[in-house]
């Protein structure tokens, strides 16, 4: 028999990150399927592929013991995007992934969200260090590692995703201070 996970909550001033929901799947689906937004995250993808990614964020957090939470407004419980911890199989290492749904974005959703995953990874995983893979084009992303407090490693060369600049977090000690 399985073990059971439990994925936590994480509160901020306006957000929740919690368990991705099948009544996210929409929202979640209509980003993944947009071939603007969802270019830098290998999409466009169809709604049956959309349904697999979202199980995936579910059995990251079983295979791994954690995983990228649903981003939430705090007061509807509205999904505004996806961060967390991840670690795939063909990631160098572990990172700390963000993507905020368009309807969301230009808020500061992002960097409060991934803020509060990077927090998680340091103080509850115990994480000494934690990369971002940014598409080269994703100027966007990149402002926010920047933002973040991160630095330039080597770029980072992925087999289906291309050159991806690998962003390097602040250790524990700078972030948690």
């Amino acid at each position: 028999m399985a073990n059971p996970i439990t994925i936590p909550t994480l509160e901020t001033p306006r957000l929740r990150l919690r368990a991705p929901r099948l009544d996210d799947f929409e929202a979640f689906a209509a980003f993944r399927a947009d071939p603007v937004r969802s270019v830098f995250v290998g999409g466009p993808y169809t709604e049956a592929q959309a349904f697999d990614q979202l199980g995936e964020l579910i059995g990251h957090w079983h295979l791994r013991g954690f995983g990228r939470f649903m981003i939430a407004d705090r007061e509807s419980d509205a999904a505004l995007g996806v961060t967390g911890p991840y670690h795939p199989a063909d990631w160098p290492e572990p990172e700390i992934a963000w993507s905020v749904f368009a309807h969301a974005e230009g808020r500061g959703i992002a960097f409060e969200a991934a803020t509060a995953a990077r927090r998680y990874a340091y103080d509850t995983l115990g994480w000494t260090t934690a990369i971002s893979l940014v598409s080269i084009e994703n100027t966007r992303s990149a402002s926010l590692a920047k933002r973040l407090g991160c630095t330039r490693d080597p770029d980072f060369i992925h087999p289906d995703f291309g050159r991806m600049g690998c962003w390097r977090h602040p250790p524990p000690a700078v972030v948690l201070a």
